[in-house]
């Protein structure tokens, strides 16, 4: 199995290569209360723009780290997929699920690292 790192970095580029956007690594490997150790939240402009950065996600994972996610929820509406890898999850939102959710906030006392969007 690859290192968490590699993990982190294969997920990226998966997002990466759908234009997946504003895309946030939050550190929460040092809360006892928190169910995951990092999140990974990117946004993607349109429902079906969502779903392919998921898919990518899987994807991209599975053939390069053969890691499968433990479970994943949200493409019945794909306005917010989240996948999860255990020790990290990966949030795939519409920009106004995001804004409304507002993940980066909740956890707003963790590190956090904004992406450049590559366009």
């Amino acid at each position: 199995m690859q290192s968490k790192k590699d993990l982190t970095s294969f997920i990226i580029e998966a997002i990466s290569d759908k234009k997946g956007k504003k895309i946030a690594l939050i550190d929460l490997s040092e809360f006892e209360s928190a169910s995951t150790g990092k999140l990974i939240i990117c946004q993607g402009g349109s429902t079906s723009q969502v779903s392919a950065i998921a898919d990518s996600v899987r994807e991209v994972v599975q053939k390069n780290a053969n890691v499968k996610p433990y479970n994943y929820e949200g493409y019945n509406n794909c306005q917010w997929i989240v996948i999860d890898y255990g020790d990290i999850m990966v949030h795939i939102f519409l920009p106004e699920y995001r804004n409304f959710y507002n993940l980066e906030d909740l956890w707003n006392d963790a590190p956090v690292e904004f992406l450049p969007d590559i366009d």
